[in-house]
């Protein structure tokens, strides 16, 4: 009878051993991880929507133009928007602890460089360092919650990770109209440094290994991915601005003609950067197709209410953000509640149902009377919130868990792509139609709102059809 082989003892052997039994973090290792995803992507999210309020004071205080000033968001956007995937597939291979670190480490830097910028070009450089280490942080951020968290209990951890990503969506210029109320606009960045600190000393200590896998980086496959999404948004962003019609069509024909080669070397590669063998699998493509026109939808609401009631219905600037401080309180209820019932029910009825809600509530604020009072306007907001919070949960559970678990990385990043991507059509859409119809463009925003919100409501229950994936 051979002797049993020492156990290894120490923090890497502990890691492995649960990896093995796909437990999860053990309590409180669990919270603590979950703290620190929290922290850090509430600082990536609420970055794309802080500087957004900023950019008059910006632009005066650094001399510069109205319209050079919209490069400290466009900068940021661009660097995440391009780099998700490459990232989540460097992740895969080389583990997502490392990914995620080397982002919120890179994020915190640049945020004490954007805080130090004198002039509008080493700001927006700054914004560009600081958006790839967003994109490290999100790229991966749900592959690490995958192994925070055993399977059964999968959709609280994607619960927390929704409601986080929500609500600091919406409160972003709540929270920036607060900061420049008592602080000059360096502050925006400032205040994220020990927040950040934080963030990293808590993620060294708490946060779970992952081994990877040695093969190849597809540094070609990187490349067209950037010049794919940067020309794309480009586009969509000269379309919504006006830009001249022969800009916008060759910059549309060159990302798609870059995206047909790259689409056709993804078709050769095993695990390929865009995730076109995970797309193949129709639960996971019908919840990415769900969270595009779901976030196209809230984005389209986000930018146009504030302008329906304050230029429309005469309200004043706090009472804009108090009156539409429901919908992301509600969600902050809603979220976890709808996590755990998706580790029960399926996520496409919840995501139908609650899409529906969300439909139905932006119907209701485009037919607002022309004197609502303020409990009229609230509770429409707080279906929208309750709705959203509802679908949002159960659809990335699903996407998660539908991948192979080797595949956390590709996956994680498709979800953030699929966010990111909505939002910029919805705020395209709202520039155009502001652009076509300028005096009811508010109205028409909302409808086109609830159409997108009625079609993530029709894909999400075209789920049920499907066989329900196994839970990774």
């Amino acid at each position: 009878m051979h002797a049993p082989s020492p156990r290894p003892e120490g923090p890497t052997a502990s890691v492995s051993r649960f990896e093995s039994k796909d437990l999860g973090l053990p309590v409180p290792q669990r919270y603590w991880a979950m703290l620190v995803i929290a922290l850090s992507l509430t600082l990536a999210v609420l970055d794309s929507a802080i500087a957004n309020v900023a950019l008059p004071t910006i632009a005066r205080n650094l001399q510069a133009s109205a319209a050079a000033s919209i490069w400290v968001v466009n900068a940021y956007q661009l660097a995440i928007t391009i780099s998700l995937l490459p990232l989540a597939s460097l992740g895969d291979r080389i583990g997502y602890r490392r990914i995620y670190l080397s982002g919120l480490i890179l994020f915190t830097v640049a945020s004490f460089g954007c805080a130090l910028s004198n002039s509008l070009a080493t700001l927006a450089l700054a914004r560009v360092v600081q958006g790839f280490g967003a994109a490290g942080i999100m790229s991966v951020n749900t592959a690490i919650v995958r192994m925070i968290y055993p399977p059964a209990q999968l959709g609280r951890g994607v619960a927390i990770n929704a409601m986080v990503v929500a609500v600091s969506s919406a409160v972003g210029p709540t929270v920036a109209s607060g900061v420049l109320a008592v602080a000059t606009w360096p502050w925006l960045f400032a205040i994220n440094v020990p927040i950040g600190i934080a963030a990293i000393v808590g993620g060294f200590k708490a946060l779970p290994m992952n081994p990877g896998h040695e093969s190849p980086y597809d540094y070609l496959s990187a490349v067209m991915n950037a010049f794919v999404f940067g020309l794309l948004i480009f586009a969509v962003d000269g379309l919504g601005h006006g830009q001249r019609f022969g800009y916008v069509t060759l910059e549309a024909l060159g990302a798609l003609v870059i995206g047909y080669f790259f689409v056709r070397r993804q078709l050769t590669r095993p695990a390929p950067l865009l995730p076109i063998d995970l797309l193949r699998i129709p639960v996971f493509a019908l919840s990415i197709g769900t969270s595009v026109c779901s976030f196209c939808a809230q984005m389209l609401a986000f930018v146009s209410l504030p302008f329906l009631l304050q230029e429309t219905l005469g309200m004043s600037q706090v009472e804009t953000g108090l009156l539409m401080t429901p919908w992301p309180a509600v969600i902050i209820i809603a979220a976890p509640i709808s996590g755990v019932l998706s580790d029960r029910i399926s996520a496409g009825w919840l995501g139908g149902v609650g899409l529906a809600a969300m439909t139905v509530g932006l119907l209701l604020l485009a037919t607002l009377g022309p004197h609502p009072d303020s409990l009229q306007i609230s509770w429409r907001m707080a279906l929208c919130g309750a709705g959203f919070g509802i679908f949002q949960s159960p659809n990335n559970r699903t996407m998660l868990s539908s991948a192979p678990r080797e595949r956390s990385g590709g996956a994680s990043g498709m979800l953030g792509t699929a966010r990111l991507s909505g939002q910029t059509l919805g705020a395209a859409l709202v520039a155009l139609i502001f652009g076509v119809a300028p005096h009811n463009g508010t109205i028409i925003a909302l409808y086109v709102a609830a159409g997108f919100s009625a079609l993530a409501a029709v894909v999400s229950t075209m789920r049920v059809m499907q066989k329900a994936a196994q839970p990774a």
